[in-house]
């Protein structure tokens, strides 16, 4: 027998309270009953009151509350040994910080837009572990865990202006996600042999490195990447900030032209071609979640492996044992009187 809520069992001062008042209230009884005259006398006069009735009111009384008390700790009883498994997939998130980010053209910008996307995702995520990585010029990364407020914490303030070098690496970004899935010596194998994907969300402007190389790279070592695209196709001017998030503009050529930004058809062929090499999905954002959704539709057709197995044991709730004789002593101690039923004798 346990209890699961024994904090409960504290209220057990209130019966033993109820039962100190009952046995002193029979004692000053008795010592008022002495002063009032004669035994013999004062016994003819409560010939009626029963001692016993009131004793059996009053255990009634304390037992019912005793039972109240014990069926609101929630006992439980016995225990079976249960196995509880949770399956899931190592997954990598790399999410574009660059400038071209900043763009406005799908609302209320690329970045936010993919943030609250990606935020969303993670709320559908049941025993995945997650890691992110954050690019532009270069990279950050966020190791992979299964502490999904962890993980939302390290992107929710980071903004492009925030970045160390600035640019578009898309290669560089796959390279990283792939080492964090696929690291040289993993340290637990069972944890390698689990199926594992990239997420890739970016507006597909790559100004150095080679992404189709690193997805080829992400092929051999059998880690899909499903690719978001994010912007329009038309040319979107790119705000200006200052390090302290105020607008300044927009950005300018060292010439004092605009720069513009787009999800072209060619930059779209390239992301086509870097989830295609991994057996993966290129899918293009919206603004009402659609994409995001669909690649974690994807994910989920995904082979999924157990990654926590662990013994624990289940308890059956017995509180009804408690809860049904209390409420029959206490209708008892309620409906029980205190003096005896005599016959009435006929003439």
């Amino acid at each position: 027998m346990r209890f699961a809520d024994a904090g409960m069992l504290f209220f057990l001062i209130v019966p033993l309270g109820v039962a100190a008042a009952l046995f002193l209230g029979f004692w000053s009884r008795g010592r008022i009953l002495k002063r009032l005259g004669r035994k013999e006398t004062v016994d003819r006069q409560l010939a009626r009151s029963s001692p016993y009735l009131r004793a059996m009111k009053g255990i009634a009384l304390v037992l019912g509350v005793t039972g109240l008390v014990l069926a609101s700790a929630r006992p439980e009883y016995g225990g079976r040994i249960q196995m509880l498994r949770k399956r899931g997939i190592d997954m990598v998130v790399a999410l574009d910080f660059s400038k071209s980010m900043l763009a406005a053209d799908v609302r209320p910008s690329r970045i936010e837009r993919a943030k609250l996307e990606l935020g969303e995702f993670i709320k559908k995520l049941t025993g995945d572990r997650i890691g992110l990585v954050a690019f532009a010029g270069d990279t950050m990364r966020f190791p992979l865990t299964s502490d999904y407020a962890a993980a939302v914490a390290f992107w929710r303030g980071l903004q492009p202006y925030d970045m160390p070098v600035g640019g578009t690496a898309i290669g560089r970004a796959l390279t990283a996600a792939v080492r964090m899935l696929r690291p040289d010596e993993p340290a637990d194998k069972a944890q390698d042999e689990r199926a594992k994907v990239v997420v890739l969300i970016t507006d597909g402007e790559d100004h150095e490195g080679d992404p189709l190389e690193a997805a080829d790279e992400a092929a051999k070592k059998g880690i899909v990447v499903h690719v978001l695209g994010i912007g329009s196709d038309s040319p979107e001017l790119i705000p200006r900030y200052l390090d302290d998030g105020t607008p300044m503009g927009y950005q300018k050529t060292a010439n004092g032209d605009y720069v513009t930004t787009a999800l072209t058809k060619a930059n779209e062929d390239v992301l086509r071609q870097v989830a295609a090499k991994t057996r993966g999905r290129y899918f293009r954002a919206g603004n009402d979640l659609a994409g995001m959704t669909a690649v974690l539709d994807e994910v989920r057709k995904m082979k999924q492996t157990e990654t926590e197995t662990r013994q624990i044991t289940v308890y059956e709730e017995v509180f009804q044992w408690f809860l049904i004789p209390s409420f029959a002593l206490l209708v008892v101690a309620f409906f029980l009187p205190e003096r005896r039923f005599e016959r009435r004798r006929r003439a």
